[in-house]
Parts: structure tokens; sequence; C-alpha cells
């Protein structure tokens, strides 16, 4: 981010923590496309996915106090997104009730965020840590730097929870490594 644009997202910060909503609904509103493609991302359903980001939402305002000084909005409240889609998943409901909304299964363009079934399913099939770098990564275009805030993790961290994934999907998908000589 450039320095006036940072600086901007500072005052912006600096007047919501004072209770401006205004400043609030100006820092939210970059942040809600990418919130909630990874909402849909990890919940595959779009009105929990509205919700995840609505509570996300709530609770970011009452808790902008924790947001460090200097620090940027958006990695911050994608961190949040990603806690409250976890926090949904281990409920009891979603494993007992969940029944599949034919009207959402059927939009394409909401279902193509990866370029084919075999790999959505083995990118859900890892653990939720390396899940969640690489959505963030791949997904949302998210730099390593933001998705290590989004994760409160160093950037090495990412780096590896990334390369541990795409370790697993590699045989998952049936793609063998590259030899740089060979």
């Amino acid at each position: 981010m450039a320095p006036m644009e940072d600086r901007g997202e500072q005052e912006l910060i600096a007047r919501a923590k004072g209770g401006d909503p205004v400043a609030y609904e100006r820092l939210l509103e970059p942040a809600i496309r990418s919130a909630t493609r990874l909402a849909f991302a990890m919940l595959h359903d779009r009105s929990e996915a509205e919700d995840a980001f609505q509570e996300a939402a709530l609770r970011a305002w009452r808790r902008l106090g924790n947001l460090r000084d200097g620090s940027r909005f958006q990695p911050w409240f994608i961190g949040i997104v990603a806690n409250q889609c976890r926090e949904i998943r281990r409920g009891k409901w979603w494993q007992l009730a969940l029944i599949p909304d034919a009207s959402v299964m059927r939009r394409v363009d909401e279902t193509a965020w990866l370029d084919g079934e075999d790999l959505r399913r083995a990118v859900m099939r890892l653990p939720h840590d390396q899940r969640m770098a690489i959505l963030l990564h791949f997904h949302l275009d998210m730099p390593l730097t933001d998705v290590s805030i989004a994760l409160g993790i160093s950037i090495a961290g990412v780096k590896t929870r990334i390369n541990r994934a795409l370790k697993r999907l590699r045989p998952a998908m049936g793609v063998a490594e590259a030899r740089a000589n060979g």
C-alpha cells in the first residue's frame, strides 16, 4: 500500500476507533469481496457465508481497539472472518443438519473458484491451517505479508503451510514435481 493510502487508512482507523461508523464502513468496503469469497470457499453455503461475514463485521467493530497502531485493516479483518467460519464449522448442526442448497450448487460462477471438482475436494481435505493459507494466498490473491497478518503467524510460517499443502495436493491431483535439470 502506498504511503499516502496507508496514511488515509490509518486516519480512518483512528476515526473508527473513536466511534465513527462512517469511517468503519469505509474501512470495511474494500474488504467485502475478499471476505465473502473466503467465507463461501470455507462454508460452501451462500447464506452461511453472508451470516459469517456480518458476524465478523460486528465483531471487528466491537474489537477495533485490538487492531494495533500502524496495522492494516483488511488482513486483520480477514483473520476475523476466517475464525468466524471456523466457529460455524465446529458447530454440531453443521455436521448433522446442513442440507445443500440446490440453487447455490447450480451457480457456476460461485462454485468455479477452483478449476476442477477434484482440486476443490483435495483443498477441502487439507488440514485447516494449510487450507487457510492456500485460500488466502491463491484464491484471494493476498500477498504473503497479508496472509501472515490474517493468520497471526510469520511469513516463514505461511510459506511452510503453503509448501506442505502443495506437497499434499500434488499426489491428490496426480501432479508430479518438476525437476530442474531433467
